[in-house]
């Protein structure tokens, strides 16, 4: 098996449009929830989310480019163009061969629904004349964003979307590191984006009493594992990474940023929705992560948790940590700051989660004031402030409606 490394990393956040502004936003631990922009919230339940803010798609895009794209496929855009130019590669410069072996792997939970959304009201208010736009059918699928970098780029190797709910991302980072350790690929572009603060979506996670309903006390609503929590906070962006195998990267000079060693992907198998309480399928997927990497659950410093802030969810995964690991390793929910990016969550938190890898520290958890009496003892949460400490080992984790669950494993760069 070959070896696989991180050489470049993007993101378009609520908390920043670039990884260094996302990065200190997130050690300054800053909530990016505020009042919903995006259509008029005023008779839903939720009135708020964690929008990106300050996103310019000129800046990436021509202006007859941008009605092509989904806000979802713009998002891609923007973050894998900064994972490219992170990683210091210039595919133009490649040959054809060479581009052969870099692929795409992207992911989104829900694709173009603001696009779905807007193309069916204008039929519906209409005379039931079908006026689409000739851009509907490629701006809504999910798959398109995959297509669109690989397009802009050049790149002729695996090229495909993974869908796997709130857990898509993470299994095309999953996907991307197998791609490359069996030798299918030198350079994957692994990553998800999601544009889903829509009235549908808001509407619909409402009615199935998954979003938190404070209002008044929006920047302090998404908070992991405490006993005030009432549901997830929505959010949207992108997270991009560039995987590359390790020789192909050393030649070529690159800066790594950490080593990925380790996948597991499992199911629930219990319900649409719901986590089972014991979490079998997320303990499940995190050894498995542990054995493909060949290392031990006492290896392990730090855990960036799935943790959406709901009631059940998060008790669930934390006895599935509990279970595996123990009480050593540092636990932490960025979604605090970020709320949940549904499919983009997972390349997200891989972005923190390799950053905590190389810099020795691991984000706090904000807004959580006192923790569910249920959760498991002396587990090892970090709250507040982050915390400077060895990150050897760390793992993230991603689970998604229909039980899904992925775990990624990185570890400390050495030659």
């Amino acid at each position: 098996m070959k070896r696989v490394v991180v050489t470049g990393l993007g993101a378009i956040t609520p908390l920043g449009n670039s990884v260094n502004e996302f990065w200190q936003n997130i050690l300054a631990g800053k909530s990016g929830a505020g009042p919903i922009t995006k259509f008029d919230s005023s008779k839903f339940k939720t009135q708020f989310a964690c929008e990106v803010k300050g996103f310019d798609a000129t800046v990436y895009l021509e202006k007859k480019e941008i009605k092509k794209y989904d806000l979802f496929t713009q998002y891609a855009i923007a973050a894998s163009d900064e994972a490219i130019r992170d990683a210091g590669i210039d595919f133009s410069s490649m040959s054809t061969a060479d581009r052969a072996e870099a692929g795409v792997i992207w992911a989104s939970g829900n694709g173009g629904i603001g696009t779905f959304e807007e193309q069916l009201k204008e039929f519906y208010a209409g005379d039931g004349t079908p006026r689409f736009n000739p851009y509907f059918i490629p701006k809504m699928i999910a798959d398109i964003a995959a297509g669109v970098i690989s397009i802009r780029h050049q790149l002729h190797g695996p090229n495909y979307c993974t869908v796997s709910a709130c857990a898509s991302s993470n299994t095309a980072i999953i996907n991307a590191f197998d791609t490359i350790r069996l030798g299918k690929a030198n350079i994957v572009i692994a990553g998800g984006s999601e544009a889903a603060v829509t009235a549908a979506s808001v509407g619909g996670f409402n009615a199935a009493q998954a979003l938190s309903k404070n209002n008044e006390g929006y920047a302090t609503a998404s908070k992991p594992f405490d006993a005030g929590r009432d549901g997830f906070v929505l959010g949207e962006g992108a997270g991009a990474l560039v995987l590359e195998e390790w020789e192909h990267a050393v030649k070529r000079g690159a800066r790594i940023y950490a080593e990925m060693i380790g996948g597991g992907m499992a199911a629930d198998a219990y319900h649409l929705t719901g986590t089972p309480p014991d979490g079998h399928g997320a303990a499940l997927g995190m050894e498995k992560a542990l054995s493909d990497a060949g290392i031990d659950a006492s290896q392990v410093d730090y855990i960036n948790a799935h943790a959406t802030s709901t009631p059940l969810g998060d008790l669930s995964e934390l006895h599935a940590i509990h279970k595996v690991f123990g009480t050593k390793p540092a636990v932490s929910a960025t979604k605090s700051m970020t709320g949940h990016l549904l499919g983009a969550a997972g390349a997200v938190e891989t972005v923190i989660t390799v950053l905590a890898v190389q810099n020795d520290i691991v984000p706090a958890t904000i807004n959580t004031t006192q923790l569910d009496e249920a959760t498991p003892a002396a587990l090892n949460i970090v709250l507040g402030e982050p915390r400077k400490q060895t990150v050897q080992y760390a793992l993230n984790n991603t689970f998604g409606f229909g039980g899904h669950t992925a775990s990624s494993l990185f570890k400390k760069y050495t030659t």
